[in-house]
């Protein structure tokens, strides 16, 4: 059935699999009316689903990041059907499919020169995976002749709808898990898009062991006591944006123990600063993380070159830049269901000597 841009229409997708047990408050059990009452799944971080399991379905909201008390979506997943073909705009959920074993359930992708995922551009190359342009406005000649089961789309606030993506009458699949307020939060949804999927038991493990890496290095790094100040990310123009104190990131460098210049901040996304609002601040900074786009390792010149201000960070002088360019890894596929990963990687930029980051590396 077609569903209603951001309304609580019911989405009917289906699972192959019943849920495994991990996290459930019991079996469904009957009113004296005779109505079923669904397991409510016990999640532990993600803030904006509430899932409800029954023998033969499950119900998911999906609430309205943007407004408190609505509800985004309402998806009825039947056990029977699950996801088999599925248009996935972004990358990270490409690279999720591919880890809950659902590879073959990628049939078209939009942005594919975003896309670094190997497997993804040879099945495009080879005509396995369609593709459907760009992402904000996808070619629907290319969709109708891919039929896919669901369309994932992430959305925006005041965004006006999906224009005629709607109109194709394809199920769209909304992925507000970008919206959560913490890294684990949006881990978490890993067991929505499971269930989606007919993979829910494997869903439940993969979050149960990221959730257990994370934990375990937020305390191996608190067991050394060293806590270093950390200065994140560089000028786009005359614009420096830092992480707020609220944000996932910021919440993040609190959890790997570091000092964060900005951590009694309350915003939960970018703060926009001058150069000059970030010298005042954290040129005192430790270690300096950055992240960048290019063809070759970027280099303390090459920064220069570009600020002659990010001289005067202490991290520069004393040669502890770390960048990470998302052009050459799978930085934006990866850490945001796997925040275990980011963690470890800035854990190790503090103590060298727990090992080489994954994905940022010393600015030579």
């Amino acid at each position: 059935m077609k569903l209603q841009n951001f309304s609580a229409s019911i989405f009917c997708l289906s699972l192959l699999l019943l849920m495994s047990a991990c996290g459930r408050s019991g079996r469904p059990v009957a009113d004296r009316a005779g109505a079923v009452h669904g397991d409510t799944l016990q999640l532990r971080y993600a803030r904006l689903l509430t899932i409800v399991e029954f023998d033969d379905h499950t119900d998911i909201d999906v609430a309205d990041p943007w407004h408190e008390g609505r509800v985004l979506h309402s998806y009825r997943i039947e056990n029977s059907r699950p996801v088999r073909r599925a248009l996935v705009t972004t990358s990270v959920h490409c690279a999720l499919l591919d880890e809950l074993g659902c590879r073959q359930a990628v049939a078209g992708v939009c942005d594919r020169q975003y896309i670094h995922l190997e497997w993804v551009q040879r099945g495009c190359d080879k005509g396995d995976i369609a593709d459907c342009g760009n992402s904000l406005e996808p070619t629907i000649e290319a969709i109708a002749q891919l039929q896919p089961d669901a369309i994932f789309l992430s959305p925006f606030q005041n965004s006006g709808g999906y224009g005629r993506v709607e109109q194709t009458g394809i199920d769209i699949v909304e992925m507000a898990d970008y919206m959560e307020p913490s890294a684990l939060g949006r881990a978490e949804w890993v067991r929505f898009y499971g269930r989606l999927l007919g993979q829910p038991q494997r869903a439940d493990s993969l979050f149960a062991a990221v959730e257990k890496a994370y934990w375990q290095t937020a305390a191996e790094s608190s067991a050394t006591g060293r806590r270093l100040t950390l200065l994140m990310d560089k000028t786009v123009g005359q614009v420096w944006y830092v992480p707020g104190g609220q944000s996932t990131t910021g919440r993040m460098l609190a959890d790997a123990g570091a000092r964060y210049p900005w951590a009694d901040d309350t915003h939960s996304g970018s703060l926009a600063l001058s150069p000059e609002q970030v010298l005042e601040k954290a040129a005192d900074a430790d270690v300096w993380l950055l992240r960048y786009s290019g063809r070759k390792p970027i280099t303390l010149n090459d920064l220069l070159k570009e600020n002659a201000a990010y001289g005067l960070l202490r991290a520069f002088k004393q040669k502890r830049v770390y960048g990470c360019n998302t052009d050459t890894s799978t930085f934006f596929e990866d850490t945001p269901f796997h925040p275990e990963r980011l963690l470890r990687d800035i854990v190790c930029m503090m103590c060298p000597e727990r090992g080489e980051p994954r994905y940022y590396h010393r600015v030579e």
